[in-house]
């Protein structure tokens, strides 16, 4: 038996439990939010849809159905808004977990915590210290979401299935964020070989368009729409899938890092091992000494705003 608990249903939250029933990833889901008439809405809406999906009980609850939970989503937090970054959240963010961590290890002790709420690797860092937890069982959806868009930029370029396309963005899942170029590769052919040749060879000057769109893919989205959720859902729903079924898939999550490339102390997205005790393995990718520095100049970035704020 799985239980996911669900803490916070907007759009990102709602989109992440629909996800969840389509996928049959959990026995159980349990959403928590503060406004409780539309997860209700939300709970109602989803469990009329049981007969079409998979068997899955969801259910209204509050911190104390965090007992017994494999898995804590926190997707609670303040909307980022047009044209505000990542990081302007952060404040307001910081609050609101405060008060959402001290109720989920009250009644919780060996589960594992997602977090999606931006800036997720301030937020991962914060969840870390106030719960206590060990690091690998705390966890943020960190670049999977920004290697998912960068996969998509470079097979559209290609003409090819993004499933077959090897790249990923490490870093903060932010304006900081690179892309791995050096390990990127197609088909199993590395960019930067000789055998790519015209066809796989992406041009500095393309390198640096697709990683400004894959960087300003949100802002994009939210001056459109509003808000991301469809992706980040799928994201978090991979990451899930990981855990719950003990896949021990390498996924760039946020995690806390020390003496990563001479990084200490500060969550950031790298590739992990994720199973059913969360982040397994932290991964040493080989970086090319520009990758490395760039890498550095995230964490230190990043590693300022938690001073700011006292972590």
């Amino acid at each position: 038996m799985s239980k996911i608990v669900l803490i916070g249903c907007g759009q990102v939250g709602a989109t992440f439990a629909y996800t969840v029933l389509l996928k049959g990833l959990a026995n159980e889901l349990v959403v928590i939010d503060a406004n409780k008439e539309k997860a209700l809405g939300d709970v109602l809406d989803l469990n009329h849809g049981l007969m079409l999906a998979h068997p899955l009980k969801i259910r209204l609850g509050d911190y104390p159905d965090c007992e017994g939970a494999d898995i804590i989503v926190i997707a609670a937090g303040a909307a980022q808004r047009p044209g505000e970054t990542r990081t302007d959240l952060m404040g307001r963010n910081v609050a609101i977990f405060d008060q959402i961590i001290s109720q989920v290890t009250r009644y919780n002790h060996d589960g594992i915590l997602l977090i999606a709420t931006n800036p997720v690797d301030i937020l991962t860092q914060v969840a870390l210290k106030l719960s206590g937890w060990p690091p690998n069982r705390v966890i943020g959806s960190g670049t999977l979401l920004d290697s998912s868009r960068l996969r998509y930029l470079m097979a559209t370029r290609f003409g090819v299935d993004p499933r077959s396309v090897h790249g990923m963005i490490i870093g903060e899942h932010g304006d900081s964020e690179l892309a791995v170029w050096s390990q990127a590769s197609v088909g199993g052919v590395p960019i930067d070989s000789p055998e790519a040749g015209d066809r796989w060879r992406l041009t500095p000057e393309e390198r640096v368009q697709i990683l400004e769109e894959t960087r300003n893919a949100a802002y994009q989205i939210i001056a459109a729409k509003g808000a991301t959720y469809y992706a980040i859902a799928l994201a978090l729903a991979r990451i899930c899938e990981a855990i719950l079924q003990d896949q021990k898939s390498i996924l760039p999550v946020s995690t806390y890092l020390q003496g990563y490339h001479g990084i200490d102390g500060v969550c950031l997205g790298v590739p992990c091992v994720v199973g059913r005790h969360g982040v397994e393995e932290i991964i040493q990718l080989p970086l090319a000494p520009e990758e490395e520095q760039e890498l550095r100049a995230s964490a230190a970035k990043l590693r300022g705003f938690l001073t700011e704020i006292g972590f």
